[in-house]
């Protein structure tokens, strides 16, 4: 039998190595020769079906470039993709749970074979640099191995502790819910669309997955390599169109058992709210996982180390220019080492590199025209709100290439109650706020609405044991960046209004998927 014990998670590439970059790099040359100007269809019971529109996937960092297309779905392919499901149910939930497991191990496996491709297809399609990209490959292989072997726990009758009574035999099954549908982000569009979708698969159920419009490419190739590994026809229907229509139309729909979803406070938050309404027909209480959104902190104090304090800082705020939604965004420090702190960060956030994800630059453009109209808001907001240390525009173009390009910006002596202080921005852009001492940075931090991740620098053993109980986030770090949690190692998820805090990767996420039955027989 699998055994999670057995889960190791995947190395990362060196890429100060010269040979790795030169991996890279052939990879790109291979994946624009083979998969840049693909087109992937949906994929309902088994089927490849197409539409008459399509959706346009564009490079954010020459948007000059059609990376790919794939189909667009309407309501109706929707329908069929549902009542498809729902068919291919009746036959999944039937299989042991290690012949299902199985067939995620397989999906690493194949997906370990095509890492650089994995990759370079990000690069391309949503601008990841080149440790970007591969880190976040490495995650989705964990999950399909992790969530592989956590399934095993749920497999057998009596799984679940009971409690000795005599004269009887007293037990619980788990069950699959049945179908449900996965709403992924373009921000994760390998490693949280894969998991997403692994979890409750593993466990018997059925997924409809919608990706995020700006990232049909790697959600198709991912889906390919999940049919190569054996999944059957029906079990995972491939819908890739709006939102506010497919989405919408599922997850209201009153057969629509359960919803994932990974994406914006106000989308999460509409959706919670469109799933607690019970139609008619509907015969269950829709379950509902929700990872939204952070205003995430890092603590720095007069005690910390501040080299590593500045390194933490600047690896949190522009790791994938900003686009995550555990990047830091708001940096507290103490006003004993405001200065100093301050200062260096600028320096080395002025370090820098801009540019394309080709070129591996450490911060290239943001995902789209919707991402980059709402970031140079902020950035013209925030020149009123505090003093704008570096950066604070968003040229749209870099090197001659026209893409979505913002500076990255720092911007100091930002107050609390600002609005770059307490609303997601979602880019390369850090508000700076001093506080008196470390009481007052604790509370600065948990002065926002959100809840997902915070850190904190100091050699202050007391001030980490107040922060491991009063900082108010899913995941705190401690004398580290605050990005970058590893499957089976750091569960991540965050509550508040940052979500459900389903701890993805952790030994329970899979309970989110399956219902519990208790059964006696007296003797």
């Amino acid at each position: 039998m699998l055994k999670v014990q057995d889960y190791r998670p995947q190395p990362f590439i060196d890429f100060t190595q010269p040979e790795n970059v030169a991996a890279y790099q052939a990879a790109l040359q291979k994946v624009r020769a083979e998969l840049v100007g693909k087109h992937y269809p949906l994929i309902i019971n088994g089927e490849r079906v197409d539409t008459e529109e399509k959706l346009t996937s564009v490079n954010p960092c020459n948007t000059c470039e059609v990376i790919g297309t794939t189909a667009k779905a309407t309501i109706e392919d929707a329908q069929r993709a549902l009542e498809g499901a729902w068919e291919a149910f009746e036959t999944w939930k039937t299989w042991d749970m290690d012949a299902r497991a199985r067939i995620l191990l397989k999906a690493a496996a194949i997906l370990k074979r095509r890492r650089l491709e994995a990759c370079a297809l990000m690069t391309l399609e949503v601008g990841k640099s080149y440790a970007e990209a591969d880190v976040e490959v490495a995650e989705a292989i964990d999950f399909l191995e992790y969530y592989a072997r956590s399934a095993m726990k749920y497999a057998d009758f009596g799984a679940a502790e009971t409690t000795w009574f005599e004269g009887e035999e007293n037990g619980m099954l788990y069950l699959p819910l049945g179908v449900g549908v996965s709403i992924s982000p373009w921000n994760f569009p390998c490693a949280i669309f894969l998991g997403m979708l692994a979890a409750p698969l593993v466990v018997g159920n059925c997924v409809i997955a919608k990706p995020a419009e700006d990232s049909g490419m790697i959600a198709g190739f991912v889906v390919d390599i999940l049919l190569e590994a054996g999944l059957p026809a029906g079990v995972l229907q491939f819908l890739p169109g709006i939102g506010s229509e497919v989405g919408e139309y599922l997850t209201t729909h009153p057969r629509t058992r359960f919803i994932t979803f990974t994406g914006s406070r106000a989308v999460g938050l509409h959706i919670n709210e469109v799933a607690a309404k019970t139609l008619k027909g509907q015969k269950w209480i829709k379950k509902v996982v929700l990872e939204l959104g952070g205003k995430d902190a890092l603590i720095v104090d007069e005690t910390a180390d501040l080299e590593n304090a500045v390194t933490a800082a600047t690896q949190s705020a522009f790791g994938f220019n900003g686009q995550k939604c555990s990047a830091m965004s708001r940096l507290i420090v103490v006003d004993e080492v405001y200065d100093a702190v301050v200062n260096a960060f600028v320096e080395r956030a002025r370090a820098l590199k801009v540019g394309t994800g080709e070129e591996n630059a450490n911060v290239t453009a943001v995902v789209n025209e919707e991402s980059f109209e709402k970031i140079s808001q902020y950035l013209a907001l925030g020149k009123n709100e505090g003093e704008v240390l570096l950066g604070g525009e968003a040229p749209g173009e870099w090197g001659g290439k026209k893409g979505y390009y913002v500076q990255p910006t720092i911007i100091g002596d930002v107050k609390p109650e600002a609005r770059i202080a307490q609303e997601e921005i979602f880019g390369p852009v850090v508000a700076v706020l001093r506080a008196r001492d470390w009481q007052d940075a604790l509370a600065i931090a948990n002065s926002t609405e959100y809840g997902l991740t915070g850190g904190v620098c100091s050699n202050d053993r007391e001030r980490l044991e107040q922060a491991r109980n009063e900082f108010e986030v899913g995941n705190l770090y401690f004398n580290r960046k605050i990005t970058g949690a590893i499957v089976g190692v750091q569960p991540f998820g965050g509550y508040n209004m940052s979500g459900t805090d389903s701890k993805a990767g952790g030994p329970d996420y899979l309970a989110n998927f399956l219902q519990l039955k208790a059964v006696t027989e007296r003797w």
